[in-house]
């Protein structure tokens, strides 16, 4: 099943003005962008839109850390529980809506602060949509079927054969991306590197307001591991049992959502509740060194480096201070 939302959006003026003029905080999971969201929202009069490709989806709750009824009500929050968990949704949905979003919050006269840690949808708002061919699943499962006889290094070389710039561009165990290329090349027969320059090319930090919450590799990795204990003890089990019993199945898209893929391979029996909930931490980890690797490439981006014992108001003010004072932190 598809999203039936339109997939149309502007490429030009509107895209450079949502890269310089609107707000964005960013971080990996558990870095504390909800709490220093709501401090920021308040000190700049902003509402809230948040870039959680996860967070659209209706049910999807203790598993996304969506913000809580109380915190939606002290800020107005956008685009979040759109749509059933059965849906896929891309990013070029997601694009048209918060360029609409945006201009809503604006004819109220409020500022607009993006918040969120899916790094596709940042990118693609700071510089616009990377067009392509939509995702082929048959593709898709023939090229993971593959892998199981030959590898991540032999599907790497087989990029080099086709993209070496890409190739050289992207680590070898890349998987997701890696088949991205590969399946652009088959359908377009043009290298995805070919395609990519203008993607690539970003503001200065100084020309926007985007900004990254970071903590040391090692606390992160504390928050992150108190996260999911937290969210295996508030119902996640319970709450991915029961979108199961009310849709079936989750889509393609709602399956990347680390926590519940953890979960239904738990209640397929494939290991236990305790390796359920380590597998959720070891990925969780890993998923938020992506999203560092991600945000440490986009010439947009200033860091704020978290200090223990530090509060949300305190931060949220360093932000603006860094805003000000225009440069990096």
């Amino acid at each position: 099943m598809t999203s039936s939302l339109t997939t149309s959006t502007d490429q030009d003026d509107p895209i450079v003005d949502v890269a310089a003029t609107c707000w964005f905080l960013v971080g990996s999971t558990a870095s504390g962008k909800t709490e220093v969201s709501l401090s920021l929202a308040e000190k700049i009069g902003a509402e809230i839109i948040s870039l959680d490709s996860m967070a659209i989806y209706r049910g999807l709750d203790i598993g996304t850390a969506k913000p809580s009824r109380q915190d939606q009500q002290r800020i107005p929050h956008h685009l979040i529980d759109l749509i059933d968990p059965t849906v896929e949704f891309n990013v070029t949905e997601y694009v048209k809506l918060a360029h609409e979003k945006v201009g809503e919050i604006r004819s109220r006269g409020r500022e607009v602060l993006f918040t969120g840690g899916t790094p596709l949808y940042l990118k693609s708002l700071l510089r616009g949509l990377l067009s392509g061919p939509p995702a082929d699943w048959e593709f898709r499962n023939q090229i993971e079927q593959e892998l199981q006889h030959v590898g991540l290094d032999a599907l790497h070389a087989r990029l080099r054969q086709v993209d070496p710039l890409t190739a050289t561009r992207l680590h070898r165990h890349d998987k997701r991306r890696i088949i991205r290329a590969l399946e652009y090349y088959k359908f377009t027969g043009q290298p995805i590197s070919h395609h990519q320059t203008q993607f690539e090319e970003g503001m200065s930090a100084e020309q926007c307001r985007v900004f990254v919450l970071a903590w040391p590799r090692a606390h992160l990795h504390e928050r992150i591991n108190s996260r999911v204990e937290r969210m295996f003890a508030d119902g996640l089990v319970s709450e991915t049992r029961e979108l199961l019993a009310r849709h079936g199945s989750l889509s393609r898209t709602a399956m990347q959502a680390v926590g519940y893929r953890e979960v239904i391979e738990h209640l397929n029996s494939a290991y236990d509740l305790r390796q359920a909930i380590e597998t959720c931490k070891a990925r969780t980890r890993q998923f938020a060194r992506r999203q560092e690797t991600w945000f440490r490439s986009l010439s947009e981006c200033r860091w704020i480096n978290q200090q223990a014992g530090e509060t949300p108001p305190q931060i949220a003010e360093r932000v603006c201070a860094a805003a000000s004072a225009n440069q990096p932190e």
